[in-house]
């Protein structure tokens, strides 16, 4: 775990100065159940602040990024790249400590945060509009402008990385940004703000404001001065966002979670497929919107395979984030009790945990563990098929045939991601073409992150893309030009 000496400041970054705030909030180690530091607890006032310090940088009455060419914004967020992998250790420690995610994921994320500063980066000044053919005396083209002023209110399972994803897509197309992290873990997201100011960034061109959601997060999604939201979370507060933001007609890109197939067919690479499913489902403990937290599979297999899975489960270890376990704990005591409540309601129902992991000898006693857990004997329909949990529990279905595998796949009102687990290249492209969801992947499950990917879902996992270039796209407004030349 970090120093207490060693960690970010505990203001706001509005304008380009950290700002006291009245009230700051405690940090808790969910690996431990304790307090580790506290951060700023953002109020309207303060929200309102940022979001002007945005305009005003955007403008270029604070500093003169609205004359930066495309080409000088991807230089910067290269070098930005660069300064975050020379801090690789401190930020990994911060989001392991604060996450109480396993070290080597921790790891994985901020690299995952530097290449999509590389990415954008490189993306930059390749924005392009078109030529459109049209009437023979005009001349017609479209051109991507920035929206202005982004507010991105993002959520507390992987800070660092979706800090990436949102503020370098934003600034790469020009936006100037207004940030809301979680108040459950954000210290990666305030330091990565501390680097951005020392590396140049003008003021006013990112703004970071710690607090409540009812209450910074609240006031940021209904602001009149914001130009375009994007929020990662749960569906229920995704809609309210929404809503807020509607009343001032500000679009908005909402990432919602998910209940995500991996369907595993009698001809796959069981043995590929196994890895993927356990890895789909114990990674960050479940707390993944993409986690793979359903398997289908084909019924002249499922005896042999489940067998294979009981005793990989049954091997998970959880720990504090440091000791870099197969499991970290969830993010909070409320996050546990709700887990457990609803285990708890699905054994009453007769569904049976045919395998679990283990705490670890000498994990902290605090820390708010809820050991992996493989349930089988579930009634169709049952709740823990249909809604998200959010936490290391793969729910298990059988299958005779490609039909019933769809039609499964197809039983809940989530559409993010799903695997498809065959050899049959037709079958896999009927299913890919069949299954209502943003991602499918096939003999694989998450494809490493794919910062180049475009991701998203439909149905309760929300609607636009961020990502690969549809996610530097969707921070742009399109302009038409058409000239009449005689």
């Amino acid at each position: 775990m970090p120093a207490l000496t060693d960690m970010p400041r505990r203001e706001a970054l509005i304008g380009g100065d950290w700002v006291a705030t009245l009230e700051t909030l405690p940090v808790e180690a969910p690996a431990r159940g304790e307090a580790i530091t506290r951060i700023a607890r953002g109020q309207a006032e303060e929200v309102d602040a940022a979001v002007r310090a945005a305009g005003d940088a955007f403008a270029g009455r604070l500093g003169d990024w609205s004359r930066w060419s495309a080409r000088r914004r991807g230089e910067w967020l290269l070098a930005f790249a660069t300064a975050i992998e020379a801090d690789h250790a401190r930020l990994a420690a911060l989001e392991c400590a604060d996450t109480g995610k396993p070290l080597s994921q921790a790891r994985g994320d901020i690299a995952a945060c530097a290449r999509y500063f590389r990415f954008y980066g490189g993306a930059a000044d390749k924005l392009h509009g078109e030529t459109i053919p049209f009437e023979t005396d005009f001349a017609v083209m479209t051109w991507r402008e920035p929206y202005g002023v982004c507010a991105q209110i993002i959520p507390w399972n992987y800070p660092a990385q979706i800090f990436g994803r949102c503020v370098a897509a934003a600034l790469a197309a020009g936006n100037s940004v207004v940030l809301k992290p979680a108040e459950e873990a954000c210290l990666s997201v305030l330091r990565l703000a501390e680097l951005a100011t020392r590396a140049g960034l003008p003021p006013g061109v990112l703004n970071v404001v710690p607090g409540l959601g009812r209450e910074a997060g609240a006031a940021l999604a209904a602001h009149p001065r914001i130009d375009h939201l994007s929020f990662t979370g749960s569906p229920e507060t995704g809609t309210r966002v929404a809503k807020a933001a509607a009343e001032h007609h500000v679009p908005v890109t909402l990432e919602l979670g998910g209940k995500s197939p991996q369907i595993v067919f009698a001809d796959a690479d069981l043995e590929s497929a196994l890895a993927a499913v356990v890895r789909g489902i114990i990674q960050n403990a479940g707390q993944t919107c993409s986690a793979g937290s359903r398997l289908l599979v084909q019924r002249e297999v499922a005896e042999p395979l489940l067998a294979r899975l009981a005793e990989r489960f049954s091997a998970l270890r959880c720990d504090a984030g440091e000791a870099d376990a197969d499991c970290g704990p969830l993010i909070s005591a409320r996050q546990k009790a709700g887990l457990e409540a609803r285990l708890e309601a699905a054994r009453a129902d007769g569904i049976r945990v045919l395998a679990q992991g283990q705490l670890a000898e000498g994990a902290p006693a605090g820390g708010h563990f809820v050991v992996p857990q493989l349930l089988t004997d579930i009634p169709a329909g049952h709740a823990v098929l249909r809604e998200e949990l959010f936490g290391p529990v793969l729910a298990v279905q059988g299958f005779d045939d490609e039909a019933e595998a769809l039609s499964l796949a197809n039983a809940t009102d989530f559409g993010l991601c799903a695997g498809i687990w065959t050899r049959d290249g037709g079958r896999q492209l009927r299913l890919a073409k069949g299954i209502r969801s943003g991602q499918v992947f096939v003999n694989d499950y998450g494809a490493a992150g794919g910062i180049e990917l475009p991701f998203g879902g439909v149905g309760r996992s929300g609607h636009g893309r961020e990502k690969g270039f549809e996610g530097l796209r969707s921070y742009t407004r399109l302009k038409t030009l058409a000239i009449r030349h005689g």
